[in-house]
């Protein structure tokens, strides 16, 4: 199973969310990076997906985005692959 990282912040309803999927479908390792702690953070999340919002979702590699993001590759089937292969 791939290493996931997720950008989010402590308060964010959609971080827990597509924690809860990620933990229901496997997930051991998973990183998550608290950017409302550490302003630097949110800079360098921002310069690597081009996005403000979190959370910000990594499979090994391959940035999926946001929660939506996770939820459609899951309703596409393509989720457990990405897991498995990254």
């Amino acid at each position: 199973m791939s290493k996931v990282v997720m950008y989010s912040t402590g308060v964010c309803p959609y971080c827990v969310r597509a924690e809860q999927l990620l933990l229901r479908k496997g997930v051991t390792d998973l990183e998550k990076i608290r950017i409302d702690l550490d302003p630097q953070l949110r800079d360098h999340m921002i310069e690597i997906t081009g996005r403000r919002t979190v959370p910000q979702i990594f499979i090994g590699a391959t940035h999926v985005g946001g929660c939506d993001d996770l939820y459609a590759l899951e309703h596409e089937g393509k989720l457990e692959a990405l897991l498995k292969d990254a």
